[in-house]
């Protein structure tokens, strides 16, 4: 049995980036651990609700069956042309030092003896800053310990495929085509699909779990709450596909377990 880190930026990313993979994971035996680099929280840890989307967190990772969950200790950057000042306690992600971001990572990595990290690909997805900064601190705690690194991504073309029809009906309307068109990772570069359909209750539960995020405002919460009310078959063919991108082993061979399988894109 292996020991995989899951390192994401915020709470909910776990879930719409790996949760299959995790709980597919999980169910197989291996140790799973979240690690999510901001708490999503933009302002000072004592203000009232400032814990609740860890809290939240910790309930998606019981439902995905992950081991461990872990906060690196940095607020939420936020996503738009202004990076907002740090609040009093903590630092915003993409303001933190790389180099302590990674040790942090690094110690952790150590701690549990991780025989893979998961990751994010060099354009964070969409572009999101958090996210971005989660590649190049997950890159650096790699070079640090050599633990294996699969970073989570979706091929581009089909995300250009999706980004029309989704903008048409409103449902995504903060992120401009044109990044999305050039963002996550060509279909040539992924290395590993992972079939998760068998888990889609478990993903769709553990999105559920995010309730400040499915009853929030804005079009991404209206978008997070269609999924999490259709009905589980429908969302395991939204979302059951996850995909990953192995640093430098494009076009050969490096499977993991039966889980990670090279990609048959």
């Amino acid at each position: 049995m292996a020991t995989i880190v899951a390192l994401h930026a915020h709470p909910d990313d776990e879930v719409l980036a790996t949760g299959g993979t995790l709980a597919r994971l999980a169910a197989e035996g291996h140790r799973v651990v979240i690690v999510v680099a901001c708490d999503g929280w933009m302002g000072a840890r004592t203000e009232p609700g400032a814990s609740t989307r860890l809290d939240e967190l910790r309930a998606s990772a019981a439902i995905l069956k992950a081991s461990r969950v872990e906060h690196l200790g940095y607020a939420d950057s936020g996503h738009g042309p202004l990076l907002f000042p740090d609040p009093p306690d903590r630092q915003r992600f993409a303001r933190a030092s790389v180099e302590e971001a990674a040790a942090r990572l690094a110690a952790l990595i150590r701690a549990e003896r991780a025989d893979l990290l998961l990751s994010y690909d060099a354009r964070g997805g969409y572009g999101h800053r958090d996210h971005v900064q989660v590649h190049v601190v997950g890159a650096r705690a790699a070079e640090l310990t050599g633990v294996r690194v699969l970073e989570a991504t979706a091929p581009r073309e089909l995300v250009a495929q999706m980004a029309g029809p989704l903008r048409a009906l409103r449902l995504l309307v903060r992120h401009d085509l044109t990044s999305l068109r050039s963002g996550f990772t060509p279909r040539v570069q992924i290395t590993h699909r992972v079939n998760v359909r068998g888990f889609a209750r478990q993903k769709q539960a553990a999105l559920a779990a995010h309730r400040s995020q499915v009853g929030g405002n804005g079009r991404s919460a209206l978008l997070k709450r269609v999924l999490v009310a259709v009905p589980p078959p429908v969302f395991g063919l939204l979302l059951g596909r996850e995909w990953f991108a192995e640093p430098g082993a494009a076009g050969r061979t490096t499977p993991f377990g039966d889980v990670l399988r090279p990609a048959q894109l």
